[in-house]
């Protein structure tokens, strides 16, 4: 069975991509791919004009280390653990020493709106603030793409416009290019671009969309 199927797709820097579709269409696919979690069996896949399929899988870690950012819907966060330390985590993989990890995961926390609440654990904090825990642990590396897995899908209404205007921000502020999974279509306006899935493949922009190109 083919995952994707003719799928030709391009990102500029900057963007604030929404990727959509129904269960199995494929977006999930499309974002491991991006994400260099998975490499494409056939076609090829460039970033920053590197073939990602030719790499190692120490080449793809690193490449992810340098360059990616993720944040997920479960936040995946450790529990016992606070949320400067939740933060501190990727820096930990890069070798820095304890004062300079410190310093960038509390600069992280105050840039989501989260200072004052380094020593909470994530169990004192609110959904949308666990989200934001987790989106400046995706920023600490100061990472040029960030991908974002249904990043509102546990979270309510007003807590989802919230992290939206974040992200929304943070592209523009920053210019991170931001490439987004959601089923929700009031999430994926905050988008400059919307690309759905349907059975592997890229459908046509919705006409409702294109105000949004």
């Amino acid at each position: 069975m083919t995952a994707l199927n003719g799928v030709d797709l391009r990102i500029a820097t900057g963007e604030f991509v929404a990727v959509m579709g129904a269960s199995g269409s494929g977006k999930s696919t499309c974002m491991n791919l991006i994400g260099c979690l998975d490499t494409p069996t056939s076609g090829t896949y460039l970033f920053k004009g590197m073939d990602v399929g030719s790499l190692s899988r120490d080449q793809r870690a690193m490449l992810r280390r340098t360059y990616l950012g993720f944040v997920f819907q479960g936040f995946n966060l450790l529990n016992r653990t606070t949320a400067v330390e939740n933060v501190e985590l990727p820096l930990v993989y890069r070798g820095l020493k304890t004062r300079q990890r410190r310093s960038m995961a509390m600069e992280a926390l105050a840039a989501v709106g989260l200072g004052g609440k380094e020593g909470h654990t994530p169990g004192e904090l609110s959904g949308g603030q666990q989200q934001r825990v987790a989106i400046a642990r995706a920023l600490v590396s100061e990472p040029k793409v960030l991908l974002a897995d249904e990043p509102t899908g546990n979270l309510d209404s007003i807590t989802s416009q919230e992290v939206m205007n974040l992200l929304s921000d943070l592209n523009k502020m920053l210019g991170i290019t931001v490439v987004m999974v959601t089923h929700e279509s009031a999430m994926a306006e905050y988008a400059h671009r919307q690309i759905h899935f349907k059975d592997g493949s890229l459908e046509p922009v919705p006409e409702e969309a294109r105000k949004h190109l």
